[in-house]
């Protein structure tokens, strides 16, 4: 080997370990509850610097030093970039243009919104920013892409729910630079300016359009749509459900598969081209340009679909990849991932704040682990789409369990059908169609006909394997520490030939599979409340027994608080088994989600205030009528239903609601619904004697409800409002807290705490409580 080759190999032998430590350092701040001042950060990269000109030896940890400061600066300027806390609340005339493809649905139109002017009060304020905004009403013409408008917005900093298991609406706005959302109020000043002539989003709009015009089946239409342009607005929950039970999310989404067809086109299109005219390869070398053609080629489609996660990571690589075949040198596919992942971290560090970013570098990892020794040629692809499969199922499982809180246990079978057949047979027939919308529109109807047919039948197939047992596997929410032991399992489960003992990788799997659960004891039981917004749900676990008491609200844009928040919070909770739904009246902030809970609990027995007034989607589960003085015993806890009374005609729903208490040998806990002020003293006088109760705030803290009277004989230890951040109706009234506040009561609000626990043991304490967003806190995460 000569002296250039031997300093070749060093260097690429170099990349590996620097993207590593480049990646520990980016990962650590995402831990940190509050980042370090600005000072701190430029005395970290001071001192790498230093180390770096005085002990070259430490390069490694240099490296980790400026990941850690780069990420740390990179997250607190998109903190500061967040509307300004003072501005939330207010209309704000502004000025912007539509970025990508409008979100429609029933009654809303959403959109994501750059800000370049912004207005109050006629005096211009100086904030840019990316808002996602929504009209509640149609707009006057729709916000194509790229157009310019002028709207009056009511804005507030970006806020989600925080649940066991639901996920991060605050984490996912910060790694996709969202700094406000809002609506659009109504205003005769609204209007759009212009639209520009030219727009890679509005040509991705128009193909999804001619995809559509020319697909008879709307669903097939809305298939073909994702799998060619990520245009995913055509796919209902139903269709993310079959997706998931098969392990093939990333497929609707773009994988990195249909990037990698579009670069094979760019090189066969060059070859082409030097085989029509051979004297090109005096001026330029077919190898070069072949590499250059498949990185157009692979850019361009990643710009059509959207730039998603999977897709930049691919365009990244063969980026690496082309570099090195114009430079002429070598490099392995290792060294080829290291360099796309450190120009992922260095481009945007906050990238490793999505799931897609870990699925995506790690799962290629693997795969290089296991086949870069399996040569190369026909019989090395199919020894990838094959056992490839396999590998990265049992590979990316400990991550999927991490993000998601499921995986699917036929995935690997269904990724050995469909990937190859979505990768190499439809996608590249829809591909060829679009080519054909964009060069020639008459011609691209028959191979896009193909392309529907085709994914008909593949799509008849995943919707059959949906229903296999296995398809969906739940467990309680990952431990960090059982994560790390299943990815080292599965590092030492596929490591080549010749490693001893590689299937003892396997036993590494035993704590993330078999996770330790800790129940109540007898007499013990805990409490949730949830952070539901504007709406009610709360879990109640004994040793033995699980009870739901409403379910938050579901929206006409399909957002369903029980899919989103109450059935995974279950799941990451360890409970697999609901034994009673109990919905205290029909309003939708408290009876939204029944169906989709009673759906994935259907054994369970259900109880409701007002059984008839139920959604129509609950006819298929019936309901019994709570009526006061039910009670049962569960593992030594008493369960009393206090309200309503039987044959009472109250005046409202509202005091219609199931009243429930759950009593402990040391604690109680008082669910009130939605009861106001007529219904409370006989509420309060059904309590009797015992334990100061913990008390679920009547009514999200509405000023007809929480008397004077009410609060002084319930005597609550501690009260919890189920309220949402900012909420229309202004819950918890003022004058209700200072009422609570006379009576010396804490109170803790879903809308500022998350969700609320509440551990209730056999012996004293009483109580302890803990609020979610202490527990889990992250630097993104407000309070």
């Amino acid at each position: 080997m000569t002296v250039g080759e031997l300093r070749q190999a060093r260097t690429w032998s170099s990349t590996i370990p620097v993207a590593l430590a480049l990646l520990i350092g980016v990962s650590v701040v995402q831990w940190l509850p509050k980042l370090p001042p600005h000072g701190v950060l430029v005395i970290l990269a001071a001192c790498a610097c230093a180390l770096a000109w005085r002990v070259p030896c430490t390069r490694w940890l240099v490296v980790l030093i400026f990941g850690f400061a780069w990420a740390a600066w990179r997250g607190s300027a998109a903190m500061d970039a967040r509307l300004p806390k003072a501005w939330e609340g207010e209309d704000f005339q502004a000025i912007g243009h539509v970025v990508g493809l409008a979100q429609i649905k029933a009654g809303t139109t959403s959109v994501q919104f750059r800000i370049e002017h912004v207005a109050r009060d006629g005096q211009a304020l100086p904030w840019q920013g990316l808002a996602r905004i929504s009209w509640y009403d149609k707009p006057t013409s729709e916000p194509e892409p790229c157009s310019r408008w002028h709207v009056l917005l009511r804005l507030r900093r970006p806020r989600g729910t925080v649940d066991p298991g639901g996920a991060d609406g605050e984490r996912s706005a910060l790694a996709r630079g969202i700094s406000a959302v809002g609506y659009v109020r109504d205003d005769a000043s609204n209007t759009r300016l212009s639209t520009s002539a030219w727009c890679l989003d509005r040509w991705r709009g128009s193909l999804a359009e001619g995809i559509q015009a020319r697909v008879h089946d709307p669903h097939d239409a809305a298939l073909l749509r994702a799998f060619t342009v990520g245009d995913t607005r055509g796919l209902d929950a139903q269709d993310w459900d079959v997706a998931r039970a098969n392990g093939i999310s990333h497929l609707i989404a773009i994988s990195g598969f249909h990037v990698g067809v579009a670069a094979i086109f760019g090189v066969w299109l060059c070859y082409g081209l030097y085989a029509l005219w051979p004297s090109l390869a005096l001026r330029c070398p077919r190898g070069q340009a072949q590499a250059l053609a498949a990185l157009s080629c692979a850019f361009i489609y990643a710009g059509l679909a959207g730039f998603g996660m999977p897709t930049v990571r691919t365009v990244l690589m063969i980026a690496a990849m082309a570099l090195a075949r114009c430079l002429r040198r070598t490099a392995g596919s290792g060294h080829i991932l290291a360099i796309a992942l450190i120009a992922m971290l260095l481009v945007d560090p906050l990238a490793v704040l999505e799931a897609g970013f870990w699925l995506s570098f790690i799962g290629v990892a693997f795969l290089i682990l296991c086949m870069d020794a399996k040569g190369r040629g026909i019989r090395a692809f199919l020894h990838e789409l094959t056992v490839g499969q396999i590998v990265m199922t049992i590979s990316l499982l400990p991550l999927t369990l991490w993000f998601f809180g499921e995986a699917s246990l036929v995935g690997a079978f269904s990724n050995l059908v469909a990937v190859p057949f979505v990768s190499f047979v439809i996608v590249p027939c829809a591909l060829f169609g679009m080519l054909l919308l964009i060069v020639c529109p008459p011609l691209a109807t028959p191979p896009l006909r193909v392309a529907e047919w085709l994914t008909h039948a593949q799509w008849w197939l995943l919707e059959q394997t949906a229903a296999w047992p296995g398809t969906h596997w739940f467990l309680p929410t990952v431990k960090p520490w059982a994560l790390v032991l299943a990815m080292l399992g599965a590092v030492w489960l596929f490591m080549p030939r010749g490693v001893p003992l590689r299937v003892l990788g396997a036993l590494l799997f035993l704590p993330l599979s078999w996770p330790v659960r800790q129940p109540p004891d007898i007499g013990a039981f805990q409490a949730w409340i949830l952070d539901v917004g504007q709406g009610l749900s709360v879990i109640v676990r004994t040793h033995d027994h699980v009870l739901v008491y409403d379910a938050g609200a579901r929206y006409p844009s399909d957002y369903d608080l029980g899919s989103a928040v109450v059935v995974p919070s279950l799941h990451a909770l360890g409970m697999d088994r609901l034994d009673v739904l109990m919905i205290s009246h029909a309003d939708n902030d408290h009876a939204g989600g029944a169906p989709v809970v009673a759906a994935a609990f259907p054994a369970a027995r259900r109880y409701a205030g007002e059984p008839a007034r139920m959604p129509s989607p609950m006819k298929q589960f019936p309901m019994e009528q709570c009526v006061a003085g039910q009670h049962w015993n569960w593992d030594g806890v008493n369960f009393r239903v206090l309200s309503p009374s039987a044959g009472a005609q109250d005046a409202t729903a509202n005091d219609h609601s199931c009243v429930l208490l759950v009593e402990g040998r040391a604690g109680r806990l008082l669910l009130t619904g939605d009861i106001g002020m007529d219904t409370e003293p006989r509420v309060a006088m059904a309590v009797g004697p015992g334990p100061r109760p913990v008390l679920q705030v009547p009514h999200h803290g509405s000023n007809g409800s929480s008397g004077t009277g009410f609060i002084a004989a319930v005597e609550p230890e501690l009260a919890i409002v189920s309220a949402g951040w900012r909420n229309r109706f202004g819950h918890p009234r003022p004058e209700v807290m200072a009422r609570y506040a006379a009576a010396r009561v804490p109170v803790f609000n879903t809308a500022v705490a998350g969700a609320v626990q509440i551990d209730f043991p056999a012996t004293a304490p009483a109580y302890v409580a803990a609020r979610w967003r202490v527990l889990a806190r992250r630097y993104w995460r407000e309070e």
